[in-house]
């Protein structure tokens, strides 16, 4: 492992073993950030990745977890509208939010449908608040930012070669095309908001991202903009919470822990 860079990684057989035991991890690190601070913010991401997990939540896990005290923001949005097929807040609405008694008032999507998209990046940054000079270990802006990794080692809507992935200044931008599909102009988190949390957590599932999880794995200590999800460097760890497809690219050392 690349010093300087402290990853805490579990493989598991399949992505439905990886979501169960994500998801009981997520109950114990909301259970925590309410014991500490009266509520847990938490980052969702989009794709088809989490829905597994976010249908855990909705079912097992709707009586026990802290919805009550949850607050919910989206890593990333496609420009279309909430009911959309491709929309991540509609994904994520269906599958989870809609079916747990969290408050509507404590979901903040991201307004897709807005044109143009930047007006739609400003009004979510409005919401944010100013971007913190640097991450707070005791105060940090989202308790927890869960992340997936795309097949070109991309996360939320930061694609290699888009000049999102080097914006410092800003705390949520758009994206005018995305690198794989759907190709429409997405709003992302920039790496710096998504830094700006107590934990991350990457869910990543398939060989298709084998080689992306090496790379990045394999990258500096500052990450590479070759694989933006790199670039993400939350105060303390990252937790990835990998299948063996996808971490079948990576040697024992840079595992670390054993599989499950």
């Amino acid at each position: 492992m690349v010093s300087g860079v402290v990853r805490r990684v579990r493989v598991y057989r399949d992505l439905s073993s990886a979501s169960s035991a994500l998801a009981r991890e997520l109950l114990r690190c909301a259970r925590r950030s309410v014991g500490a601070r009266g509520r847990f913010v938490w980052v969702l991401s989009g794709g088809h990745t989490p829905l597994e997990l976010f249908r855990l939540l909705a079912t097992r896990y709707r009586r026990t977890f802290p919805w009550a005290a949850t607050e919910v923001f989206f890593a990333d949005e496609r420009c279309v509208a909430p009911r959309h097929p491709e929309s991540n807040f509609g994904s994520a609405w269906a599958s989870l939010l809609s079916r747990v008694p969290i408050p509507r008032a404590r979901i903040h999507r991201i307004r897709g449908e807005l044109r143009p998209p930047s007006e739609a990046a400003a009004r979510y940054a409005r919401i944010l608040g100013p971007l913190p000079s640097s991450p707070a270990p005791g105060h940090p802006r989202f308790d927890l930012v869960l992340l997936g990794v795309g097949p070109d080692g991309h996360t939320a809507s930061l694609f290699p070669g888009d000049p999102a992935v080097e914006d410092r200044h800003h705390t949520v931008v758009a994206v005018r095309r995305a690198g794989q599909a759907p190709f429409v102009p997405r709003l992302t988190l920039t790496v710096a908001t998504l830094s700006a949390a107590g934990e991350v957590w990457f869910l990543v599932a398939g060989a298709d991202k084998a080689d992306a999880i090496a790379g990045i794995f394999r990258s500096g200590p500052n990450g590479t903009v070759r694989f933006p999800a790199s670039q993400v460097h939350p105060p303390g760890p990252t937790r990835w919470f990998l299948d063996r497809q996808a971490a079948s690219g990576l040697s024992s050392a840079e595992l670390g822990r054993r599989s499950t």
